[in-house]
């Protein structure tokens, strides 16, 4: 017993032969299996037979440090995980180096983005050397942003690129942070720009953008808009500003504007002849009977034009229940879609996310329980899907016909085949990210440096 290793419920550790120096692990003796975070998976061929080859970035909620590392496979496994599903993974094995100790363990590699810790430590790896005290943490040392900077180098990345602005709300969102991390691993000078912090001149001869405090932001390359819908209308005045000064605009003020109005959009996507749900709009509840028999009666969606990530969609599921929600919204004046209830989706829907005409990830989105809502926002769950030909072809020629260079892409596979649900002009980058394992931030800075001819 005295030669155990007392450990809390989170420790770092260290995995050598991988030039893992620091990695804080999740210590979970529920847990069978560990694993670690790995991205961009692959397998080789060796004299001594298969061997894989991944990424791993050991720092919780950063890109920053990225590692390339290589195992011999020893095995593939079906795992489940906390949330009840099967995954099948490469098994590698490697030694852990906790405390004073070191030993060999099994590592299953796993997309952990989304999860609290890059590693888990399961009870396989425990063995006899381990006794965990769950009320603890760190038992065996916490570790400073300075000694971390100490094992793995502080990243400095040369800024001899492009001048590129995120103009955006809230820093600390996944999408955001990956943006700029994805930016200045490529060298290029980011800058988050708070859109309420950035003012215009407008002047003939001296246009300019200025932000808070007086700098002005004329000299930038490019601007990546991620504009919430409260602020379509100043977001998109200003990237229009950005425009008129030859700046680079990643999904321009058009494009954003005319995606955001829901009912513009599905015009425009039914005078290109793209498929949709039959939809119904109308000003006045005196016209809400029609209105229900236009889409094929109860159930039905109601969706107000302005809502975002499922919020403001509601299924009715009798004729009353549509009557009572359509009149409800009405008298608060509030504009609003009726649109056919595709039932055999069974809420489920298909994500494609587009960059210049190509699809780069794609995703299925399940709802949650009791829900019929399948964005991630609203709890839905991600997991990789195989799109069709026609479904493919389907999402490229919605993004084009919106003009957007960068487009989330939402259908539904429906009896008549597949139907646009929505466009949206800036998707999250977290459940197709964490999904797919597919670096979506660097392919939107790919696109940038290639539309202005920018070679590292």
């Amino acid at each position: 017993m005295s030669n155990k290793i007392i450990v809390g419920s989170e420790e770092w550790c260290a995995l050598p032969g991988l030039g893992i120096k620091a990695v804080k692990a999740r210590v979970d003796s529920g847990a069978k299996t560990s694993s670690l975070h790995a991205i961009n998976i692959s397998t080789f061929k060796r004299e001594d037979g298969t061997w894989v080859c991944y990424e791993v970035h050991p720092l919780q909620g950063s890109r920053k440090v990225t590692l390339q590392c290589e195992s011999k496979l020893i095995d593939r496994r079906v795992v489940k995980s906390s949330n009840g599903e099967t995954e099948k993974r490469f098994v590698v094995r490697e030694q852990l180096h906790l405390g004073e100790q070191s030993w060999e363990i099994e590592l299953t590699l796993t997309n952990r983005a989304n999860m609290g810790y890059r590693m888990l430590l399961g009870r396989e790896a425990m063995g006899q050397k381990i006794l965990v005290d769950p009320s603890a943490t760190c038992c065996l040392g916490e570790m400073s942003a300075e000694q971390v900077d100490e094992f793995y180098g502080k990243l400095v990345v040369p800024s001899s690129g492009l001048k590129i602005g995120l103009l955006a709300s809230n820093p600390d969102l996944y999408s955001n942070k990956r943006i700029m991390e994805a930016g200045q691993q490529r060298g290029h000078e980011m800058y988050f720009l708070n859109v309420k912090q950035c003012y215009m001149k407008l002047d003939a001869s001296e246009p300019e953008v200025h932000y808070r405090g007086g700098r002005i932001l004329n000299d930038l390359d490019a601007v990546i808009p991620r504009i919430r819908p409260s602020m379509t209308f100043y977001g998109c005045a200003l990237t229009r500003h950005f425009e008129s000064l030859g700046v680079m605009a990643l999904n321009n003020s058009e494009a954003i504007t005319q995606s955001r109005d829901k009912l513009f959009s599905l015009q425009l996507l039914q005078k290109n002849n793209l498929d949709i749900p039959t939809s119904g709009f109308a000003n006045s509840p005196a016209d809400t009977t029609d209105l229900i028999d236009m889409v094929g009666g109860a159930p039905l969606i109601v969706k107000l034009l302005e809502g975002t990530q499922g919020k403001g969609v509601v299924l009715a599921e009798t004729r009353k229940a549509a009557e009572s929600v359509i009149n409800a919204f009405k008298s608060l004046k509030a504009n609003l879609l009726v649109q056919e209830f595709i039932k055999e989706a069974q809420g489920k829907d298909l994500r494609c996310f587009v960059i210049d005409g190509k699809i780069v990830a794609s995703i299925e989105r399940t709802a949650a329980p009791g829900e019929f809502r399948a964005n991630i926002h609203q709890g839905g769950t991600a997991s990789i899907v195989q799109v069709t030909p026609e479904e493919k072809k389907l999402a490229i020629k919605a993004a084009k016909t919106m003009g957007l260079q960068v487009a989330g892409v939402d259908i539904i596979r429906s009896s008549k085949g597949p139907l646009l649900l929505e466009i949206n002009s800036s998707p999250g980058l977290e459940g197709i990210e964490a999904a797919t394992g597919i670096d979506v931030a660097a392919s939107m800075i790919d696109s940038i440096e290639k539309k202005l001819g920018w070679k590292k």
